[in-house]
């Protein structure tokens, strides 16, 4: 029997695979196409302390290999949530991880501070790195001493563990990955999205009305597993790997370059069952690799 559970600071999950905020909304959304309740949890869609609306469409589109979106965090606030979206998500045998998005330091304290009493969640992600808001995103994620002074300001407000999700659009990551270990911090997700625009040709205009997205998907597994190795190679923390993992080869991949669990996002729009399908991989590559624990490849990397 393999032994599926890793340990992200106090978290421990059942197994290392995470569907990725903002690609399964509150969970309910894909809970008819999959099983839930096999994953090792959901990271919910964003959160900020009063609904958006986000920004205006088209806020999505396909690129040759990923996708671009400028969403723009658009969400129902922090009172709906608790009202209508955690009765469903407590019935789920899942770990709930809930991503906070905002536009000041006092927002993210005061979100956390509120959601930090629902028993139903058992960690903190905070998106310090959207790069489709005008207000906070990498405004925040770009910047050492907010992240630091985030991670430090959200800790003191929570005994759950707080992961800060971090931008690739800065030239060393690690040296922010040290600042949220510096500052109390858990755990940190790498990456978010890359920074990229389309055009369309005939019209001369951007495919999306933000002009700019995130981009996601395979385009971007390269620079992902780049990141997460220079965290692993540089500071000792739990990392959460994300960016064009579309399988259970990409997600093994992602432990081996330094990840203790990674998290799923692009690929859920293609097959909703993906998450279910890379747990499956993962137990046939442990049996093949004669490996008892999957929290022993990570950082197994032999350079």
């Amino acid at each position: 029997m393999i032994d599926l559970s890793v340990q992200i600071g106090k978290l421990k999950l059942k197994n290392p695979v995470l569907l990725a905020s903002g690609t399964v909304g509150y969970g309910n959304e894909i809970a008819e196409l999959t099983d839930l309740s096999k994953l090792g949890g959901i990271v919910t869609k964003s959160l900020s302390l009063k609904p958006r609306i986000g920004n205006p469409p088209q806020r999505v589109c396909e690129t040759s290999s990923g996708m671009l979106n400028a969403i723009g965090l658009a969400n129902v606030g922090v009172e709906v949530f608790i009202k209508e979206k955690i009765p469903f998500l407590k019935k789920l045998n899942t770990t709930i991880i809930c991503n906070i998005a905002a536009s000041s330091v006092e927002e993210y304290v005061e979100c956390t501070r509120i959601l930090t009493r629902e028993e139903a969640i058992a960690a903190f992600e905070i998106n310090v790195s959207c790069p489709n808001v005008k207000d906070g995103g990498l405004e925040f994620g770009n910047n050492l001493q907010a992240v630091a002074q985030i991670t430090n300001k959200v800790k003191a407000v929570t005994d759950k563990p707080v992961i800060i999700k971090l931008s690739p659009n800065v030239s060393r990551i690690s040296e922010f990955a040290k600042a949220v270990k510096d500052n109390g911090g858990d755990a940190v997700s790498a990456i978010n999205t890359l920074v990229g625009t389309a055009f369309d040709i005939w019209t001369k205009k951007p495919k999306i009305k933000n002009v700019t997205g995130g981009l996601s998907g395979p385009a971007i597994k390269p620079v992902a597993l780049a990141k997460v190795l220079e965290i692993s190679r540089n500071v000792e923390i739990p990392i959460i790997g994300i960016g064009g993992i579309m399988d259970w080869k990409d997600a093994a991949e992602f432990m081996i370059a330094g990840a203790s669990a990674v998290q799923i996002g692009t690929v859920n729009f293609i097959n909703p069952k993906a998450g279910e399908e890379i747990i499956d991989g993962l137990i046939e590559y442990c049996k093949k690799m004669s490996i008892g624990r999957i929290a022993d490849l990570t950082a197994s990397y032999e350079i």
